[in-house]
């Protein structure tokens, strides 16, 4: 019987499960964070977040999409 091989996480993998348990916070208020970063973070910061923002929304389509989801 073969092995898995289990590879090390990558920083990327790491940052996005910390944002996920984050996020999974339901007593949190987002718009309250948004406001605090709005006022606390560079304009950099908010282009970034954008860039996560439309990189997840478009890799949620194509899962849609490889699923059948869209198929007639």
């Amino acid at each position: 019987m073969y092995k898995k091989l289990k590879l090390p996480k990558s920083n990327e993998e790491k940052v996005a499960n910390k944002i996920t348990v984050l996020l999974s916070d339901l007593s949190l208020d987002l718009e309250a964070i948004g406001l605090y970063l709005a006022r606390t973070a560079p304009h950099i910061i908010y282009r970034r977040g954008l860039e996560v923002l439309e990189a997840m929304e478009y890799n949620k389509q194509v899962q849609e999409y490889d699923r059948g989801a869209y198929r007639e």
